[in-house]
């Protein structure tokens, strides 16, 4: 509806401009738009053969926003929670968290051109296990809400905002809590410790306690946990990227180095089991990034079904082998390797990390058994991708033998993903060690066959 018709859309003047094929920009405006939160709307528009209903998304295929503008939200009698407070939130944080620009100062949202978000989302009782958590939601008026309680971990402290999970009326819910509140008094966020961590200490983990912090409900009240399922699932991808990330890293410094070290009257790159070894690596590492390229070609082609499986099996995996990957280049450098001038000592610390973050190995792989009983589309979607001879055995499967399936479809993906993308080499060494089982249990147990030396020369760094 618009302002001058109202119920009598006849009346409406928004115009419809053709452009091709069915496709129209649309110039005007509407008086009432139901719930403008949504991901797309039917909008009624005047068009050269009369009033036509079209279909327009907020956000465009190629990723960037429809010129589609709120110009003000309705202050209702009623009904006020399904509109004004989410979109509310969503103007104020959606174009700064996705925005490109880095902000460190600390000011509110309205005032900054980019922001950066948290979570704290784990207690101390509970870990993983999440709906144990204790915190209390207060409510106030409007989602709005007072938080009580501590949390264990709270990931980037330094962030301007934080999804925090909590405990209301209507069971586990999401909340977004700002450092600072709209007039830029501090919000009541107190960091009581920063975690001694491992590694990935420039990134900090915070013990956190929120004395009546000030927040409001994303999503409906009593499911927090689907509300931060989709964000889950992306930080679980961001977590396979950089543990491939931290092997091909890794890869690169020991082959390179190996190309121009020389021991015993030859170049590293030249004795016949560090080729072995370093060969090896390669093929993991380029395994490695075709998976990970391939799960987020997924998330930009909204390929659901693929992604559900695809994330679980591919966190798991690659998380899981990225510290024997850097474990063994370090070895490969030898004792330059192993001190801190080196930056090997620094991925070795990181590495473990992600296959803690956002599930650890067990609860991802019941993650997968879970999608294969409950989303047999998805598990069809995944095995369509693998190519027949890599197929695994899924009959019997259990929790106990969890861990082994998925093994089994990361190595089937990643086979087939050579076989269609990468050299005869990388692809052959892969399948006849990781799928045909031809290969010990360390690296550097390649056969005769595998092209060492050419697989080795399409990996080591170029600095001409």
């Amino acid at each position: 509806t618009e302002r001058q018709g109202g119920s009598d859309v006849r009346a409406n003047e928004m115009l419809a401009k053709p452009l091709s094929n069915g496709e129209v920009e649309l110039q005007g405006e509407k008086w009432f738009c139901s719930a403008p939160m949504c991901d797309a709307f039917l909008v009624l528009a005047q068009a050269p053969d009369g009033l036509t209903c079209f279909l327009v998304p907020r956000v465009l295929d190629d990723g960037t926003r429809n010129p589609l503008r709120v110009q003000r939200l309705k202050d209702k009698l009623g009904n006020r929670s399904n509109a004004s407070a989410e979109i509310e939130l969503a103007e104020t944080w959606e174009p700064r968290l996705t925005a490109s620009v880095y902000e460190p100062a600390l000011r509110p949202a309205g005032e900054k051109p980019g922001a950066l978000a948290g979570m704290a989302l784990t207690e101390r009782q509970g870990g993983s296990d999440v709906r144990a958590n204790e915190m209390l939601a207060k409510p106030l008026s409007n989602g709005e809400v007072e938080l009580h309680g501590e949390k264990w971990f709270c990931s980037a402290p330094m962030c301007d905002a934080f999804l925090v999970l909590a405990q209301a009326a209507g069971g586990l819910s999401c909340y977004l809590a700002p450092r600072l509140l709209p007039d830029g008094s501090r919000n009541h966020f107190h960091i009581q410790r920063l975690k001694d961590k491992l590694g990935n200490r420039s990134n900090a983990s915070a013990e956190i306690e929120l004395a009546g912090a000030w927040g409001r409900l994303v999503g409906e009240e009593g499911r927090g946990v689907p509300t931060i399922a989709e964000m889950i699932n992306h930080t679980r991808l961001d977590c396979l990227l950089g543990s491939t990330a931290l092997m091909r890293r890794a890869v690169a410094e020991a082959t390179h180095h190996a190309a121009h070290r020389s021991a015993f009257g030859k170049l590293l790159a030249e004795q016949p089991l560090m080729q072995n070894v370093l060969a090896d690596l390669c093929v993991e590492a380029e395994a490695a990034t075709a998976t990970a390229m391939r799960i987020a070609r997924s998330y930009d082609e909204e390929d659901a079904a693929f992604r559900r499986l695809a994330t679980a099996v591919g966190k798991y995996w690659l998380c899981k082998v990225a510290p024997g990957v850097v474990g063994e280049a370090l070895e490969c450098i030898g004792g330059n390797g192993y001190v801190e001038e080196s930056v090997l000592p620094r991925l070795y610390r990181e590495a473990p990390l992600n296959s803690i973050w956002e599930g650890s190995g067990n609860v991802n792989a019941l993650d997968v058994l879970r999608v294969i009983r409950k989303e047999p589309e998805a598990l069809e979607r995944f095995l369509a991708e693998l190519e027949p001879e890599f197929r695994p055995e899924l009959a019997d499967v259990n929790e106990f033998g969890a861990r082994r399936l998925v093994e089994s479809l990361a190595l089937a993906l990643q086979g087939s993903l050579l076989a269609l993308h990468a050299p005869p080499e990388i692809a052959d060494a892969f399948a006849n060690t990781r799928l045909r089982r031809d290969k010990g249990r360390a690296y550097g147990t390649l056969t005769e066959s595998a092209h060492a030396a050419v697989i080795l020369d399409r990996h080591r760094p170029r600095l001409d």
